[in-house]
């Protein structure tokens, strides 16, 4: 039998703002600003839609967020919206605000620096791990700008993403200098004896990983490397999932919706 909570979790955006808020919230590309009580921006977020993204701060469970994000929650007590055209006019604007007033709850975006975002496609020669300084509506991509941290992500996806297409090569068929992150500015896992379904999986799953499902994505991994049997594939897989996991955690208050 499911277990019965004694009490509800607690709500303080809805107890502040009302429930008519989150319901009513345009369902479309923009970004958030949360004010506290001197209306001093806390946060600045951006999301595909802005309806989503708030309904996702409706509960405040101290069981599952992490300090950072109650202690937000909780000095929060109006959120602005700003809508946009689209969801790269709402990255820009998000940049722009974060660079003017450094919210103190943003820990990424605030000075300018170079930015280098990590995105990816799927095309006739495989599936291909970019690091760019721009994004478009021709790529798929990660909505915050990551610095020199674009590089090690793609290397750890790189290689958990080519044992889980090609988990019959496995390290050993893995090309020269991956595994150490050599491998230039763009990197492409070639179809060798895949088919177009690993690859549209393997796509699909990318992007679901950076909007809230690092947990599915780390298992689909495992239930496609079962058969790297060796220690070292293992421990090294382990690793990088662990990692990946962790740049999930650090990165929740940035998830695009």
């Amino acid at each position: 039998m499911p277990q019965l909570l004694l009490f509800p979790d607690p709500r303080p955006l809805v107890e502040r703002l009302g429930a008519d808020f989150f319901r009513q919230a345009p369902n479309h590309p923009g970004v958030y600003l949360m004010r506290d009580a001197a209306d001093t921006v806390l946060y600045v977020g951006k999301a595909k839609s802005l309806r989503k993204r708030l309904g996702s701060y409706r509960v405040a469970n101290p069981d599952r967020m992490p300090r950072r994000h109650l202690r937000l929650l909780r000095a929060t007590v109006r959120i602005e919206l700003q809508e946009c055209a689209d969801e790269i006019s709402a990255l820009r604007r998000e940049s722009e605000l974060l660079r003017s007033l450094k919210p103190r709850f943003n820990r990424a975006g605030t000075w300018i620096g170079q930015p280098r975002y990590f995105a990816w496609r799927v095309g006739t020669e495989g599936l291909e791990l970019l690091v760019t300084e721009s994004v478009n509506s021709d790529i798929e991509f990660y909505s915050r700008s990551l610095g020199a941290g674009a590089f090690p992500l793609r290397t750890t996806l790189a290689r958990v993403l080519w044992c889980a297409i090609h988990p019959d090569h496995g390290f050993p068929g893995m090309p020269a200098g991956w595994f150490r992150g050599y491998s230039g500015l763009n990197l492409l896992i070639p179809r060798k004896d895949a088919g177009a379904k690993e690859f549209d999986e393997a796509a699909k799953r990318l992007a679901s990983f950076f909007v809230g499902g690092a947990s599915e994505f780390v298992e689909w991994i495992r239930d496609c490397t079962l058969s790297q049997s060796s220690a070292f594939e293992i421990a090294s897989r382990e690793a990088d999932l662990e990692a990946l996991s962790e740049f999930a955690q650090r990165h929740t208050l940035a998830q695009s919706s």
